[in-house]
């Protein structure tokens, strides 16, 4: 007897994992790289520290603001590819099941068995068979704009967060280097969750973060050693 299974596959949860790893990452980057850049001034700690918070919020709204208006727009496309396809399927249906037939051909099924397959799908939903075969769209990859946004926000929030807890605890000159080398430890962590949610490479994944994280943390510092402003 046959074993039932289910599968859990990464698709079921792309829309948020994206928007999730790059609330995480922007928030650590951007936070720590403002606050090594500061404190490379010679900023006080308080006014570090404020302009760290602040920074936390903003990026948060902002991220959110994005998402929602990025997301919104491909759920705008994916609604007109819709309606298009709804009028085209009751209008010419004919040039419809041609095109599905030939979609199946090119996968690799002789013409009659093309044919079986999209009058049976048809039958069934063939708005559905089309916008899943033609479209590549499917209720797994559809935009959900609130949902990326709330993830996005929170994301940042939490990433922006672990470097500023630090900014009470370590004053001086000291501070952008702990900041800096936190915030890497942080990334390489994300970079492994990250990799380990959407079943990837865990190697390359922290390479990336952290590499790029560096990078920008590195030039914030280098620009606010160089100009030597005081903020506050």
């Amino acid at each position: 007897m046959a074993r039932l299974h289910s599968e859990a596959h990464v698709v079921d949860r792309i829309g948020w994992l994206r928007a999730s790893i790059l609330g995480a990452n922007d928030g650590i980057v951007s936070t720590a790289s403002l606050i090594a850049g500061v404190a490379a001034a010679g900023a006080a700690q308080h006014s570090i520290l404020v302009t760290g918070i602040a920074g936390l919020v903003a990026g948060a709204m902002s991220m959110a603001a994005g998402e929602y208006v990025s997301v919104s727009s491909q759920g705008d496309a994916e609604k007109a590819d819709i309606a298009r396809e709804r009028t085209e399927l009751e209008t010419q249906p004919e040039s419809e099941r041609e095109e599905l037939i030939g979609i199946y051909e090119k996968r690799g099924l002789d013409r009659d068995l093309a044919e079986k397959v999209t009058d049976k799908l048809m039958a069934g939903n063939a708005l559905e068979a089309h916008l899943r075969d033609e479209l590549g769209l499917t209720s797994e990859m559809s935009a959900r704009p609130v949902q990326a946004a709330v993830a996005s926000a929170a994301s940042f929030a939490a990433g922006a967060a672990l470097p500023l807890v630090l900014v009470p605890m370590f004053g001086g000159p000291s501070l952008a280097w702990v900041v800096s080398g936190a915030s890497l430890l942080f990334l390489a962590i994300l970079g492994v969750i990250g990799a380990r949610a959407g079943s990837a490479p865990v190697g390359m994944a922290v390479l990336r973060v952290t590499f790029w994280g560096a990078f920008a943390m590195a030039a914030t510092a280098a620009i606010g050693s160089l100009f030597g402003t005081t903020v506050g």
